[in-house]
């Protein structure tokens, strides 16, 4: 026959287990500077595999900026 203290601390424990385990994926999704690290090793790793959508994104980002201050400086 089981001891139910033996099944409940064997639950307590899991639970306690499943906790830390949330816990641990709760810290590393809020910890900035390791999603940033994360982030910036998946970009480049993409750069690497392929730099063409990269590069093209980068361009039209150069190309609005350029004409936001193009804008500006023609309305002075």
């Amino acid at each position: 026959m089981t001891d139910p203290h033996d099944d409940l601390a064997d639950r307590v424990a899991a639970t306690r287990a499943q906790l830390f385990d949330t816990l641990d994926a709760i810290e590393d999704k809020l910890n900035v500077p390791k999603q940033i690290g994360i982030a910036a090793s998946k970009v480049k790793r993409g750069v690497d595999e392929n730099p063409v959508p990269y590069l093209a994104g980068l361009a039209a980002g150069v190309a609005v900026v350029g004409g936001i201050v193009f804008t500006v400086l023609r309305r002075r």
